[in-house]
C-alpha cells in the first residue's frame, strides 16, 4: 500500500501539550513504538529515505518514507507482531516492494539493522481541518511533545494549521521528523 503524507507539525511545551490534552481527553490513547532501521553507514539517510517498523500491540507495519516535492511517499507493508519482532531482532526482512525500492538505489539489504526505538502515546482524531495527532514521545533519555495535522491540500492545510495554533495560543516550534529527532541521538560514522 502506498500513500502521500502531507502534514504540518510543531513541537509543544509541556503546558501547551497539557492544554490540548484536556481538550482531547475523550480520545483513547494508543501506544506505538517505531523501530528505526538503516545500515551502519546510514545509506538510507544518505538517499533521503527512512525505514521503520511501527508496532501497535498485536500488529505492526513496515514503512519506507521517500520525500516528494510536497510531502512524503509512504510505502507500507502490514505485519503480524511475530514478523515484526523477527525483523527487529534478527534482521529477517521478507520479500516486499519496500525492499525492492531500497535495493534499487544500491543498498545492501543484508546490511540493514535496527538502531533503536521511539515510543509515542498518541491521541488521534479526525477534525474539520484534517487528521490531528497529539503525541508524547520518549526516546534515548529524551521526552518531547508534538502536534501533527495530516491534510490533503497543502496550501489550505498550512492556513488551517496556523489558524489552529493562533486560536490555541501556541507558538510554532519547528519539529523535525521523529526519525530525524531520534537519529540526532546516534553516533554517525566519520
Amino acid at each position: 500500500m502506498t500513500n502521500l503524507e502531507i502534514e504540518y507539525k510543531t513541537l509543544l511545551t509541556k503546558d501547551e501539550y497539557n492544554r490540548l490534552l484536556s481538550q482531547m481527553s475523550h480520545v483513547t490513547p494508543i501506544t506505538q513504538t517505531n523501530y528505526y532501521i538503516d545500515t551502519e553507514q546510514f545509506d538510507l539517510k544518505a538517499n533521503k529515505m527512512s525505514l521503520r517498523i511501527r508496532t501497535f500491540g498485536t500488529n505492526a507495519e513496515l514503512t519506507l518514507k521517500v520525500p516528494e516535492k510536497v510531502g512524503n511517499r509512504e510505502y507500507n507493508v502490514s505485519l503480524n507482531i511475530d514478523q515484526a519482532r523477527d525483523m527487529i531482532k534478527q534482521g529477517n526482512f521478507p520479500k516486499s516492494p519496500v525492499l525492492d525500492l531500497i535495493a534499487s538505489v544500491g543498498i545492501d539489504l543484508s546490511a540493514l539493522k535496527t538502531f533503536g526505538n521511539l515510543t509515542t502515546i498518541r491521541r488521534e482524531t479526525d477534525t474539520p481541518i484534517g487528521k490531528m495527532a497529539l503525541d508524547y514521545n520518549q526516546y534515548a533519555n529524551t521526552k518531547d511533545y508534538e502536534l501533527e495535522l495530516e491534510v490533503t491540500d497543502p496550501v489550505k492545510g498550512k492556513v488551517d494549521f496556523d489558524h489552529f495554533l493562533a486560536q490555541h495560543h501556541i507558538d510554532f516550534k519547528y519539529a523535525k521528523s521523529k526519525v530525524a529527532r531520534f537519529s540526532k541521538t546516534l553516533k554517525y560514522p566519520k
